[in-house]
């Protein structure tokens, strides 16, 4: 660690750590379970893309095959390597031939291609067929490149390493940034070993991250001479880190600027009050229904919750959804004026899906005021005053004020939920909402307004811990 730092401080971040270390090494029974199981099911899947006549190359990757995963971690990457020869047409084969070793507990999806995601005994497991290629330049879909990431880490990895890459995920997990998939938009496992190969140790990444700046450039190979040079390419990116086997492709891509200011207070907080809370937060405790009223009527705005049932989709397609058609109703609510103070979503990804709009008030008032054209613009005065001087919706004017005409008028909605309710029939799709969406609105949605969410409230407690973490408004972490 960089910088003067206490005895007491360094031997209490020491104990912290190995405290940490000894919760996030998968146990002996854990790891011979895990690739036991990860072996079997290799096996199992040769055999059957065998039967479909394929010739195909089939390897475990992530975190299991660079030894990095953290105990408790139950998702598994197995990849089919097949020639290019075969074109994408041969996808559907290798995810029948993956289909009839997952049982009936698989949803096929689509990324940049297809894939499988079956839950087999306890295992989240992700079958991925991809192109065999001679290196990460000629692939032809970011999962082509998995491989000569797992060779590429593996290469630069020993025993001490892992441990110090297993403290970063660990930390990054304990404050809610870990992970890449769209739900989190966080640091992926492969984002995490880089960082940790780069600067050498946890700690070391974490003193580095608590002076980051947004548009950070690191380039472990230095394949640019100048970080500006990275930062044109990577235009916009709040953290660019680039891809020691594809100079064009930023690690950090999938990293919100939220998750990754995140990161950087918390690392700042951990240097100077280590806690074993950021890595192992305590469970949080839900509000009783009664205190949630409480709190929620206190703060004097409007909670209005769209609640759908299922929307049948593997997690990422279901979280791009929800977040696309969040943006999308954020949008309608402020072009009718109602003020967003807050929104969140809500999911278990299996048979609830909740948004959640806090505005300032539910109602407005009858009257808006619509400015109109500068007095200067003759053709859009005359324009302006042809549409208004006859208009039914025009309370008072136009009148001159200033420099311009303007209208007091009648406003179209006065109530946030006749809105929504309004622009919902059709489930929402001519506002943008989301084609899952707007299929669970038009089969299931219920628009539940302050204490109306108290029975959901009481009846699911994930979605009582969401509730509450969002009136309560901190992180789960120590500040």
């Amino acid at each position: 660690m960089a910088g003067a730092i206490s005895a007491e401080l360094k031997a209490r971040i020491e104990e912290v750590c190995r405290e940490a270390l000894r919760r996030a090494v998968p146990s002996e029974a854990e790891r011979r379970r895990t690739l036991e199981f990860t072996e079997r099911l290799i096996e199992a899947l040769r055999l059957e893309l065998s039967r479909e006549g394929l010739d195909a190359d089939v390897q475990v990757e992530g975190s299991i095959a660079k030894d990095t995963w953290l105990a408790g971690e139950k998702d598994i990457d197995i990849f089919v390597l097949l020639s290019t020869d075969y074109g994408r047409s041969v996808f559907p084969r290798v995810l029948k031939a993956a289909k009839r070793i997952s049982g009936e507990n698989c949803l096929e999806a689509y990324a940049e291609h297809p894939y499988l995601e079956a839950y087999i005994e306890g295992f989240t497991v992700n079958f991925v067929p991809c192109f065999r290629v001679r290196d990460a330049a000629e692939a032809k879909s970011s999962v082509d490149r998995t491989p000569f990431h797992t060779l590429y880490v593996k290469s630069k990895l020993n025993e001490q390493i892992k441990d110090e890459v297993r403290l970063l995920k660990a930390f990054m997990h304990g404050i809610g940034v870990y992970g890449a998939e769209i739900k989190i938009g966080g640091f992926s496992g492969y984002l995490c070993e880089l960082l940790t190969l780069h600067y050498g140790s946890f700690l070391n990444v974490l003193e580095a991250a608590s002076r980051w700046r947004r548009g950070e450039v690191i380039d472990i190979e230095r394949y640019y001479a100048d970080p500006e040079e990275a930062r044109r390419l990577f235009k916009g990116s709040p953290l660019i880190v680039v891809d020691p086997v594809d100079r064009a492709r930023n690690v950090a891509s999938a990293v919100r600027v939220g998750r990754l200011h995140e990161f950087i207070l918390a690392s700042r907080l951990f240097l100077e009050k280590p806690d074993i809370k950021f890595f192992y937060p305590e469970a949080p405790k839900a509000y009783l229904a009664d205190e949630m009223l409480r709190v929620m009527g206190s703060r004097g705005s409007a909670f209005i919750f769209l609640k759908t049932g299922p929307i049948r989709a593997v997690p990422d397609i279901l979280w791009g959804q929800l977040f696309k058609s969040q943006r999308a109703l954020s949008k309608l609510i402020e072009q009718f004026d109602f003020k967003i103070i807050r929104s969140d979503v809500w999911s278990d990804e299996k048979s609830a899906n909740v948004f959640l709009f806090e505005l300032a008030t539910r109602f407005l008032p009858a009257v808006e005021r619509h400015i109109g054209p500068p007095i200067e613009k003759i053709d859009d005065c005359k324009r302006f005053l042809k549409k208004h001087l006859a208009s039914e919706h025009v309370l008072s004017g136009p009148m001159v004020e200033g420099d311009r005409l303007v209208v007091e008028r009648r406003r179209r909605y006065t109530d946030a939920v006749n809105l929504l309710r309004d622009k919902l029939r059709d489930g929402g799709r001519s506002i943008g909402v989301a084609s899952l969406v707007s299929k669970a609105f038009l089969e299931s949605l219920e628009i539940l307004v302050n204490e109306e969410i108290r029975d959901f409230y009481a009846s699911n407690r994930d979605f009582a811990v969401f509730l509450t973490k969002y009136l309560r408004g901190r992180p789960s972490w120590p500040l």
